[in-house]
Formats: C-alpha cells, sequence, structure tokens
C-alpha cells in the first residue's frame, strides 16, 4: 500500500513526488490521453463517416450531430454508472475496465455498415469514455500529497491535448495514405478507428501494479464503505453540501461540454465547408477536394489542440494562484467571444494557424478547472461518483443540445449563404450558463479534501 512521501513546502508541485506518485500519474495521464485521442478520432473521422454510412440526400452534418448526442449519452450512461462502481469496487479496477470498453469498441466502429450500427459503437465507446475520467482524476486527487494536488490534476488534463493532437496527426496521415491510393478514396475513417483500439494495451499495465489509493483501501477494509448506501447517488443527494456540490457542478460542466461539443468540435465542418467552396471555385474536382479539406481538417484539429494544451496550463495556473472561481470566469467570458470570432471570420486556409489555435486556447481551458475542482467538492466515499455526476448529467444535457447547431444550419438559418456561422454563435450562448452559475460555486482553494469523518457522521 502507498504512503505518500513528506512533499517540501515549497517549489514546483512535481518537487518531492515519488517513484509511485509518478505511476499513478503517468497511467492516470494515458488513461485520459488515449480517452481523448478516441474522441477526436470521432470528431475526424464523423463527416467522412456519415457520407459513407448515410443514404443520398441526408445531411452528414445533421446526422453527424445525431451521432454525436448518442456517443454523449453513452458517455454520459457509462460516467454515472461507472463513477459510482469507482466508488465501491475500486478506482483502479474500473479505470481498468472503462479503458478496455472504449478502446476494443471503437476498434468495432471500423466494421460499420450503416449509420445505426455505427451509432451503437459509438454509444457503447461511449460507456467507457464518460467513465475514465471520474475514476481517473478521483485516483490522482486521492494519492497525491495536497500541495501537488492542483497542478497534477492540471497537467493531466493539459496532457489530454497530447491524445488530441495525435488524433489529428493521423487523420493527416490517413489523408495523405488516401491521396497516394495506399487507401481507397473514403475509407481512411476506418483505419482511424482501428488504431483507436490500441490504448486497450494500457488496461494490462493498471492489472499488474495499480494499487488503490490509501485512504479508499483503508475505508474499505474497515468495512466503512459498505456501511452505506450501495446506490451511492442517493447518499450524494441526501446531504444538503453534496446536493448543492453536484448541482452546481453539473451546471459549470454543462456549459463548457456544450460549447465545446456543440460548437468547438464542428471546427472541422467549418474548415471542410469553408475550403470545400474555395477548391470548388478553383475548379478542382470532388475527387481533388476530398483529401485536401480531409487534411486542412487534421490541422485544425491539430492547432487547435496545441492551443489547448497551452490554455489548460495557463488555467491550472490561474486556478491555483488565484482561485477556482477566477479561473472559471475568465475560461467562460473568453471562451465566449474566441469561439465567436472563430466561427464568424475564418475565411482561408492559413488562418488555421492562428485562429483557431486562439479558439482552443480559449474553449478548453475551462476544463482545466474541472479537473482540479470536481474532486474537490466531494469526500472519498463520494469523489468518483459526484465527479461523475457533474461531468455526466452535464453530458446529457450536452447531447440534447450538439444537434441545435444542425438543425439550426438546416431550419433556422438555411437561407443563410454560410449557415454555419450563425448558428454557431447563437450557439455561443451556452457559456453564459457557466457565469450565471458561478457565484453559488464554492471556492476550494487551500481547502483539504472535504473531511470524511463529517460526511459519514449519522
Amino acid at each position: 500500500m502507498q504512503t505518500p512521501a513528506p512533499a517540501p513546502a515549497t517549489g514546483r508541485w512535481w518537487h518531492g513526488l515519488n517513484r509511485y506518485h509518478w505511476f499513478v500519474f503517468i497511467v492516470a495521464s494515458l488513461g485520459w490521453l488515449f480517452d481523448c485521442l478516441d474522441q477526436q478520432l470521432f470528431t475526424l473521422s464523423r463527416m467522412p463517416a456519415m457520407k459513407a454510412l448515410l443514404p443520398e440526400g441526408h445531411d452528414p452534418i445533421l446526422w453527424g450531430g445525431y451521432a454525436t448526442s448518442v456517443f454523449l449519452a453513452g458517455w454520459a450512461t457509462g460516467g454515472l454508472v461507472f463513477g459510482a462502481l469507482g466508488d465501491r469496487i475500486g478506482r483502479a479496477k474500473t479505470m481498468m475496465l472503462t479503458i478496455l470498453i472504449y478502446s476494443l469498441c471503437t476498434g468495432l466502429s471500423a466494421l460499420s455498415t450503416s449509420f445505426w450500427d455505427f451509432a451503437f459503437y459509438r454509444f457503447i465507446t461511449g460507456l467507457g469514455v464518460g467513465g475514465e475520467f471520474a475514476v481517473g482524476v478521483a485516483l490522482l486527487a486521492e494519492v497525491m500529497p495536497a500541495r501537488s494536488r492542483s497542478g497534477a490534476l492540471g497537467a493531466l488534463q493539459a496532457l489530454s491535448a497530447m491524445g488530441n493532437i495525435s488524433a489529428a496527426l493521423i487523420g493527416m496521415g490517413m489523408a495523405g495514405l488516401e491521396k497516394s491510393g495506399v487507401i481507397s478514396l473514403g475509407n481512411s475513417w476506418r483505419w482511424m478507428f482501428v488504431i483507436g483500439a490500441i490504448p486497450a494495451l494500457l488496461a494490462l499495465v493498471i492489472r499488474a501494479r495499480m494499487k488503490e489509493p490509501e485512504q479508499w483501501q483503508k475505508m474499505k477494509d474497515s468495512g466503512a464503505l459498505d456501511r452505506h448506501s450501495k446506490f451511492t447517488y442517493g447518499e450524494l443527494f441526501r446531504d444538503p453540501r453534496w446536493r448543492r456540490n453536484a448541482i452546481v457542478g453539473m451546471l459549470l460542466v454543462c456549459s463548457g461540454v456544450i460549447g465545446l461539443w456543440g460548437i468547438g468540435f464542428f471546427t472541422p465542418e467549418l474548415i471542410r465547408t469553408v475550403l470545400s467552396k474555395t477548391y470548388a471555385a478553383q475548379g478542382m474536382t470532388k475527387e481533388q477536394i476530398g483529401p485536401l479539406v480531409d487534411k486542412w481538417a487534421s490541422w485544425g484539429l491539430l492547432t487547435l489542440q496545441i492551443g489547448a494544451f497551452f490554455g489548460m496550463l495557463s488555467a491550472s495556473w490561474v486556478a491555483a494562484r488565484l482561485g477556482r472561481r477566477r479561473a472559471f470566469a475568465l475560461a467562460f467570458s473568453t471562451a465566449l467571444i474566441a469561439t465567436a470570432c472563430a466561427f464568424q471570420f475564418y475565411t482561408n486556409a492559413s488562418q488555421t494557424f492562428w485562429l483557431i489555435p486562439i479558439m482552443g486556447f480559449f474553449q478548453l481551458a475551462v476544463f482545466a478547472v474541472y479537473a482540479i475542482y470536481l474532486p474537490e467538492l466531494f469526500p472519498t466515499h463520494l469523489r468518483s461518483t459526484g465527479t461523475s455526476f457533474c461531468y455526466n448529467v452535464g453530458r446529457f444535457l450536452a447531447a440534447a443540445g450538439v444537434p441545435v447547431i444542425g438543425m439550426l444550419k438546416t431550419e433556422v438559418f438555411a437561407h443563410h449563404p454560410e449557415p454555419m456561422r450563425p448558428a454557431a454563435l447563437v450557439m455561443c450562448s451556452v457559456f453564459l450558463l457557466g457565469l450565471i452559475v458561478l457565484p453559488f460555486a464554492p471556492e476550494t482553494k487551500d481547502k483539504p479534501l472535504p473531511e470524511d469523518e463529517r460526511s459519514f457522521a449519522h
């Protein structure tokens, strides 16, 4: 059983960590990194997959929104189920299960023959994707020394951008292979999903070496966990403090998740739409345009995630220095402005290298604050459950919100010359939700994790 080594009172967050601390940090970070890799492989392959799987005459953006909603619904369901399971059977065991599920079912997505089996595979994949984050951050929050917790959680979230960047590089590589004829035209998305099955190997490492956090193990050995409700969501809502924290956290997450999945992750579609018109006006054929816009869509995702990496590191610094509430306020405000500007003013390929990363910097910064903040709202026996509730009920609401951009595009703004632009501007109003909820959020900076003794008192 691991015992945290005494950490120095000053210096960087990683000073004083022992080998096991680093092992947990690396494995938890890889779990979330590969989780994000899967998400972005889906984002990149969504439009080509819809074009390949849908009958003629179906709008791929609208149906891509439906596929995204199914994925998010699975994500939310898996998060709620595995979040509670993480508090019952342990963080490490649950993390292993979630990684196996999202990896293997990503590979199965490559075998899709219609929208419906594709959506089914994405739902099952979402079960694993949704469950991994909450148990990962709960595990890291409990293993790390108190002074290292904020920095480690922020770094975990920032490193997730590496998974997203890897997906963009994979997308570029597949576009090149498709252009050269190595992969048949329109099938690169299947090979991206095959690659997405590789992270299943990480589950073997977790099974072999990962231990449960010491505090959780003590409660398990003492029988304290068994004395409480098996249905941990009931206990979460019986205590007024945890109930309030859960509702506030869920609404904060809802704002960022809808903003990202309902707007930001439609950046590849924006790039494809804008550049397809440009290249068509230059006299290119569809066969020439397809791989070219796919390449630029991958560049867009790459630059967005490079911006996101630095944005999440910056937000982690702000949260540690100025407090969680101020970090949220800055993140929601700047995300609204940057996202609106990107969707309004993107007109040529060169802007992929500066306008898109600016949006990524500000739009994903808030996710680093989520990673730091949510585990600080709940005690050990409810930490995975509470974090999962915040993230995944927010995703259920996001699943309903994501198709809105497609409906706005095809119905409300159908007669606009470029309907995606006004549709995205309307969707940007979701960032205001986070600002409205923020006054009700407790500040957790420089405070210990909630005391389990008080939460267990009868």
